[in-house]
């Protein structure tokens, strides 16, 4: 006759048969991650985020899971992720080396979320500091604020003790800026609506022409990450619009339009136009669609719909009457599932799992591509 199990072994037993079942294989190079309540560990990024940088021997998003996974705050993970981006000189899209205003001053913006503190900061126009998104983490545990832009952030990072340089161009990025201002000198001084058209034009042009890749004409990374706790955060970084006007502040470190965290739900960030992503909030949206129960890329898609509708002007349309311009987001989920979805095809995004880093397909709410 069989041995009676007590209702409470039973319930010892099963739990910690739940746990081995659910544990995923080590993560080479790190800790393996332990699953509570079902919560997958992983760090999604734009594409850029699974590039090797400056001879390095990690990407953002594998660095970022390492150390997430090995007990590091996972806002402290994402941001030393992104700090190889950053500090990169052969990145013209963010940080040390991106991508000038039309003065040929280096403009920096970065945002920083963290769900589980339900605190934030942010930097916009920041000149002279490599790495923003280290000034936008001090912004949010130092200050009552959340966003500290131009000189006023610049005396901020140089208060908290940040190296202030002179010029963050490195020899690439005013060289690719030198020959815009050599296209587009000629007619220097038309009047503002040509002039803003004309920067356009030159710029895209230089694109077709192979000298900038077009993510780079935008420039940016989204980073975020939830840990085997659930504990989700994320941050953004860019150098923004390439040649903007000075002053300009995209979306990037803007809460709820470059980035949004709820620490309930998820994270969702943006790469792309960023004023069509200003005009409709949309990582709010999508952390909102989300709340109401949507997956990532359904969340997702429902912000690019939004902008789709909302585009009316024809200097932003296609031949096609679409968009006609480039928008990604990327979308992370309380559980760990997660999408990146973009308006056209051809996008891509990076994540680090414990299987290790991919860059996969955006799903992609439009045919074809801009003109």
């Amino acid at each position: 006759m069989s041995k009676k199990i007590r209702r409470r072994d039973f319930i010892r037993s099963t739990a910690a048969a739940g746990l081995v079942l659910s544990s995923p294989k080590a993560f080479k190079g790190g800790a393996p991650a332990v699953l509570i309540q079902g919560v997958k560990p992983a760090v999604i990024s734009s594409a850029n985020g699974n590039h090797f940088k400056n001879g390095g021997n990690e990407t953002c998003v594998q660095k970022a899971f390492r150390l997430m996974t090995a007990g590091t705050d996972v806002l402290d993970a994402l941001i030393e992720g992104v700090n190889i981006l950053e500090l990169d000189p052969e990145e013209d899209s963010v940080g040390y080396g991106g991508l000038p205003n039309a003065e040929g001053v280096v403009q920096l913006d970065s945002s920083c979320m963290h769900g589980p503190k339900k605190r934030a900061g942010a930097v916009a126009a920041l000149e002279g500091v490599r790495t923003p998104s280290r000034v936008a983490k001090a912004v949010m545990e130092n200050t009552d604020h959340h966003l500290l832009v131009g000189h006023g952030a610049q005396q901020f990072a140089r208060d908290m003790g940040f190296t202030i340089e002179d010029d963050l161009n490195t020899k690439h990025s005013r060289e690719l800026w030198l020959e815009w201002k050599r296209r587009t000198d000629p007619s220097h001084y038309l009047d503002p609506k040509s002039r803003a058209e004309l920067w356009r034009r030159e710029g895209l042009k230089m694109i077709r022409e192979g000298l900038i890749r077009e993510e780079h004409f935008y420039g940016t990374i989204n980073c975020d990450g939830v840990n085997s706790k659930g504990e989700i955060c994320g941050v953004t970084t860019t150098s923004g619009l390439s040649w903007k006007i000075p002053g300009r502040v995209g979306d990037s470190p803007i809460l709820g339009a470059g980035l949004y965290v709820d620490g309930a739900v998820g994270a969702a960030g943006s790469t792309g136009r960023g004023e069509a992503n200003l005009y409709n909030l949309c990582s709010f949206l999508i952390v909102e669609e989300m709340r109401r129960g949507a997956h990532p890329k359904d969340a997702g898609m429902e912000a690019l719909r939004r902008i789709k509708a909302n585009t009316i002007e024809k200097r932003l349309l296609n031949s096609r009457g679409l968009p006609n311009f480039g928008i990604n987001f990327y979308v992370l989920n309380a559980r760990g599932e997660h999408a990146g979805v973009s308006m056209y095809e051809g996008a891509k995004y990076a994540v680090c799992t414990d299987a290790g880093p991919q860059t996969l397909p955006c799903e992609a709410l439009l045919q074809g591509k801009p003109d």
